[in-house]
């Protein structure tokens, strides 16, 4: 999973100069809101690319997917009102969300419903799996955007670190165990789980780690980068 750090350039005299940069109110705000909110979007339209794909989702909507099937709610609208869930997981955790949690839990699920309604219904194998293909590759884009504006992690990002703060857990084991849990629980709620399910897993990590790195903003103290390992302070951030 990716978290942020800082490299290891020190300070200068400009330091304090390019911390006030670095602030809400600094000369980066712009150029990060537009990295939040455009990888934001991206994540949502690539949700619902995948889903019209037809070929399996990736762990969370695979349960999302489920839930709605019997409810008869929207996908979309079950991803809010699980973000929103989620969330209710942090206070015990002592997660804080940002802007960018509370954007992620509303704009993911409009965006994936918008997409999913605006595309045109596709049978042909030889449609789809570009299709899919497509869809992959824009959600690895979209994490790298949206975490390098740090703003904050997603809810079911939160909840995975959260439980490895609390648990001492590794937190490649914790991911894995929660991403399993919910697999299985959509799987058996009547999910889709297919060959897009696998490949989401085999590339998303590669991708997004690259994508994290092309769209890195340079912060007070040095550029942002992507880590392996859990930085401390903030909790690390990741997709979804």
């Amino acid at each position: 999973m990716f978290s942020t750090r800082r490299s290891g350039a020190t300070e200068d005299k400009g330091g304090e100069k390019g911390a006030r940069a670095g602030r809400p109110g600094g000369r980066r705000l712009p150029r990060r809101l537009v990295h939040l909110y455009t990888g934001l979007v991206l994540y949502g339209l690539s949700m619902g690319l995948q889903l019209r794909a037809g070929l399996g989702l990736e762990p969370w909507s695979v349960l999302n997917q489920g839930i709605s099937r019997h409810t008869g709610l929207s996908i979309g609208t079950i991803t809010i009102v699980s973000g929103a869930l989620i969330l209710l997981l942090w206070i015990p955790l002592r997660q804080r969300p940002g802007l960018g949690t509370v954007s992620n839990v509303v704009i993911l699920g409009l965006v994936m419903d918008a997409t999913f309604a605006l595309t045109p219904d596709i049978s042909a194998l030889a449609f789809r799996i570009p299709l899919l293909v497509l869809a992959i590759l824009l959600n690895g884009m979209a994490t790298g955007l949206y975490i390098s504006a740090r703003f904050g992690p997603g809810p079911r990002d939160g909840l995975m670190t959260g439980l490895h703060q609390r648990t001492g857990r590794p937190l490649r084991l914790v991911r894995t165990c929660i991403e399993i849990t919910v697999l299985a629980a959509g799987f058996a709620l009547g999910g889709s789980v297919g060959v897009g399910t696998v490949l989401y897993a085999l590339a998303i990590g590669p991708l997004a780690q690259f994508s994290l790195r092309f769209f890195t903003i340079d912060g007070p103290g040095g550029r942002i980068v992507a880590s392996s390992t859990p930085a401390p302070e903030p909790a690390p951030l990741t997709h979804g």
